[in-house]
C-alpha cells in the first residue's frame, strides 16, 4: 500500500462513531480535516506519519511514488491510504464489444437531469435525485458542515432550491438532503454487483463547479479498499473515469443508464491537483440501502466484529486487540490468532477481513477459520451492530 497524506478537506472535522472502524478491524471512522473556501487552490500535504512500500503504478512504464486520496470536493482534498494488495498481478480481460458513441451522449443526456450541483458556502459537490419528492443522494463529506438552509441545490435546467440534510452516514461517507422541490426525474440504478472489470462508464457531476459535466471510462477494479487516518471503507469500484474536485456525490453510470456507484474520491500522485486516472466510487447497491435508511429516520447499522488486526507475513489477518464483550470475543477469538478465512473469503490481510465484515450484515452468522499455536480452528461469529 501506498502512504496518503492528509490535507485540508472540504468541511470541519467530522466526528465518527467509536474506534473499531467500519466492520471491526479498522480504527476510527473517515474524519476528514479542516476547510478551504471554494475555487481556493489545495492545501499543502501533511508529512506522512509513518513510511509504507510505494504503489506501484504501470501506465506504459513503470512508475511509482506516494500518492494521496483526495475527497474530490471543490476547494478540499482529504488525504488516506489506496491499498494495492497485488501490485505485481496483472489481469487479462476478453475484448468487450465496441460501445457507439453516440449511444453515450444518449444516455448522458438521459442521466444528466438527475444529477445536481450542491453547494453549503464552504464547497461544492455533487448529488443524485433519489426521488421524484426532492431525496438527493450524495457524499457526507459534501454536506458535513452544513447546517440550516446553507444547502442550495442547482439542477439540470438551472434553476435552484434550498435543501436540508436528512440524515447522513460518515463510515460509508454517504448523505441524503431534501429540495425544497418536487417533480424531479429520479435515477434509476443498477446493480453495482453485476458490475464487471472493462465495462464502460460514465462519471457526471460538477467538476470545479462545472455543472453537468460527462467524462468516460471503464471500471479498472472491483472492491477496493481505501484507509482515511486509520479507517478503512471497501467494496469501492475503481475507475478511470476522470473525476476531480467537485464530482463528489455525483453519479458512475453504467451504458444501460443506470447508476452503479457514487462518485467519493481520488488518488493523486502528490504533484499534481486533478484526475490521474484513479477514481472511487461507493457501490450503488450500499447507497441505495444507506439512502433508504437515513430517508426513514433510521441510524444506519454497521456489521460489528469487535477486532483491531494487521497483517500477517505469512498471509492472514493477525488480532492485536480483541474488545471485550464484541462478537469476536464472544466467538472465542483471542490477540495473535490469525483470521485466514471470514465465511467463503480467503483472507490475506488485513484489509480483506474488513471488507469481508463490511460485505455482511449485523446479525449475520459466519464461520471464522483462524490460526491459534499452528492449529487452524473454526468458529461462529454472529456479527454485532455499530452506528
Amino acid at each position: 500500500p501506498a502512504v496518503g497524506v492528509p490535507a485540508a478537506g472540504p468541511g470541519a472535522p467530522v466526528t465518527g462513531p467509536p474506534a473499531g472502524g467500519p466492520g471491526g478491524p479498522a480504527g476510527p471512522v473517515w474524519t476528514p480535516p479542516g476547510t478551504l473556501p471554494p475555487g481556493s487552490p489545495f492545501g499543502p500535504a501533511a508529512t506522512p506519519s509513518r513510511s509504507r512500500p510505494f504503489l506501484r503504478i504501470v501506465a506504459g512504464v513503470a512508475a511509482a511514488g506516494i500518492i494521496a486520496l483526495c475527497s474530490a470536493v471543490a476547494g478540499g482534498v482529504v488525504g488516506a491510504t489506496l491499498v494495492d494488495k497485488n501490485p505485481t498481478t496483472t489481469t487479462t480481460i476478453n475484448a468487450a464489444p465496441a460501445v457507439d458513441r453516440s449511444s453515450l451522449a444518449d444516455i448522458a443526456a438521459s442521466v444528466t437531469p438527475s444529477v445536481v450541483s450542491i453547494s453549503t458556502g464552504s464547497g461544492e459537490g455533487s448529488g443524485v435525485v433519489f426521488s421524484a419528492d426532492g431525496y438527493i443522494l450524495t457524499n457526507n463529506h459534501v454536506v458535513a458542515t452544513a447546517s440550516g438552509k446553507s444547502v442550495t441545490v442547482t439542477f439540470s435546467d438551472g434553476t435552484r432550491s434550498t435543501a436540508t440534510v436528512v440524515g447522513t452516514d460518515a463510515r460509508y461517507d454517504l448523505a441524503v438532503i431534501k429540495a425544497n422541490k418536487t417533480g424531479l426525474t429520479p435515477a434509476k440504478f443498477g446493480k453495482s454487483t453485476d458490475v464487471r472489470v472493462g465495462d464502460t462508464v460514465l462519471a457526471i457531476g460538477s467538476p470545479l463547479g462545472l455543472e453537468g459535466s460527462v467524462t468516460e471510462g471503464i471500471i479498472s477494479a472491483k472492491n477496493r479498499t481505501i484507509t482515511v487516518q486509520g479507517s478503512s471503507m471497501s467494496g469501492l469500484l475503481q475507475t478511470d473515469a476522470p473525476i476531480n474536485p467537485g464530482n463528489s456525490g455525483g453519479a458512475l453510470v453504467n451504458t444501460n443508464g443506470e447508476v452503479i456507484g457514487i462518485n467519493s474520491s481520488i488518488a493523486t500522485d502528490g504533484s499534481s491537483e486533478g484526475n490521474i486516472g484513479i477514481g472511487f466510487a461507493i457501490a450503488g447497491d450500499r447507497a441505495v440501502s444507506v439512502a433508504n435508511q437515513l430517508i426513514k429516520g433510521e441510524k444506519v447499522a454497521h456489521p460489528y466484529l469487535g477486532v483491531k488486526a494487521g497483517d500477517n507475513a505469512n498471509g492472514g489477518a493477525t488480532v492485536s486487540e480483541v474488545v471485550a464483550g464484541g462478537a469476536a470475543a464472544k466467538a472465542g477469538l483471542k490477540v495473535g490468532d490469525v483470521v485466514t478465512k471470514f465465511g467463503d473469503v480467503v483472507i490475506n490481510d488485513a484489509d480483506d477481513l474488513v471488507s469481508a465484515v463490511q460485505s455482511r450484515n449485523p446479525g449475520d452468522q459466519v464461520t471464522v477459520t483462524y490460526t491459534r499455536d499452528g492449529t487452524s480452528t473454526t468458529t461462529t461469529v454472529t456479527l454485532g451492530s455499530a452506528s
